[in-house]
């Protein structure tokens, strides 16, 4: 696990030669590296122990059960939510379910976090992947290791005259390599709105506002208000598992499960909540950037003076 850890640091190597912004750089290499780096702790046992332990009779094997309710899901019961733990109910959720189908609250996310957060972080890198298959390496090859600085002087001003001559031959002819790359930052600011509305499916329709909520359960009187983390994460749910008995009647086994994961889940997520609604911001102030220097000639040619005096 460490080796792939050591693996991820690559994404935020610092390059001498930068063909994006900075703001498109926490896209791709930030993010991904994040995202990946949560992909690996939700599958490794060592730091929550097993995903999900379940209190089970002698009459089922315990892996059975957990296995059972780990692909089947678990749930809990959403008028259970705001009764007084330790005398109404056990756990928020926890309770009598008989005859309360409407009621219930099925969790089936937790099987797929970690898969989905690997989706995401390739979602994540895909346009930086467009953007250097589009790119092809011109900048680099157009620095002509002036970035070293081991050169005579001489040598320094033949290579910068060569620069200047094919900016100036060039000129007006790399506008749509330009828009190209200003395409690839459209579609990191599509991506992390995209994505949130992904994890709001995940969730349910409660990552939304999941930041907010959270917040303001902070701030309010506990007993009045849903813990919104146990709402979405809870670590304890119910589960029924069916079986035959001896006389080939089918026998209802009602299950408590305790899932320790989630504990690192809530974490997890509203972290990302944060730094989606951050990113977004950031990503729709550097769209608004571009589409000024795109539609000002003036804009252009004051920041080129204020960059290389």
């Amino acid at each position: 696990m460490l080796d792939i850890f050591r693996g991820l640091k690559n994404l935020v190597k610092i390059s001498h030669v930068n063909t994006d912004s900075p703001v498109f750089r926490l896209h791709y290499s930030i993010t991904v590296m994040i995202l990946m780096a949560f992909s690996l702790i939700v599958t490794t046992k060592q730091y929550v122990g097993n995903p999900i332990d379940c209190v089970h009779t002698k009459d089922i094997p315990e892996e059975v059960l957990n296995t059972y309710c780990w692909i089947h899901s678990t749930y809990a019961l959403k008028s259970l939510f705001l009764k007084k733990v330790g005398s109404e109910v056990p756990y928020p959720g926890v309770g009598n379910s008989d005859g309360k189908n409407i009621d219930k609250k099925i969790y089936k996310y937790y099987q797929w976090v970690c898969f989905c957060l690997f989706f995401q972080a390739i979602l994540f890198y895909t346009p930086r992947w467009l953007w250097k298959s589009w790119e092809g390496g011109k900048i680099h090859a157009l620095m002509m290791d002036l970035d070293i600085g081991i050169c005579s002087e001489i040598e320094k001003k033949q290579k910068k005259k060569l620069l200047l001559d094919y900016l100036w031959d060039n000129l007006r002819y790399h506008n749509w390599w330009a828009y190209r790359y200003y395409i690839c930052e459209f579609l990191s600011l599509v991506n992390v709105i995209g994505q949130m509305f992904l994890m709001n499916r995940f969730f349910d329709g409660e990552f939304m506002t999941f930041g907010l909520d959270v917040i303001t359960h902070m701030e309010a009187d506990q007993e009045d208000r849903m813990d919104p983390m146990i709402y979405i994460f809870p670590r304890m749910t119910k589960c029924t598992f069916y079986k035959y008995g001896v006389s080939g009647e089918v026998e209802r086994h009602d299950a408590i499960c305790i899932l320790p994961l989630n504990v690192v889940n809530e974490k997890i997520y509203i972290f990302l909540w944060f730094w989606f609604i951050i990113l977004t911001i950031l990503t729709t102030l550097t769209i608004f950037y571009r589409i000024i220097i795109i539609f000002s000639p003036r804009m252009r040619v004051y920041l080129l003076r204020l960059r290389f005096r």
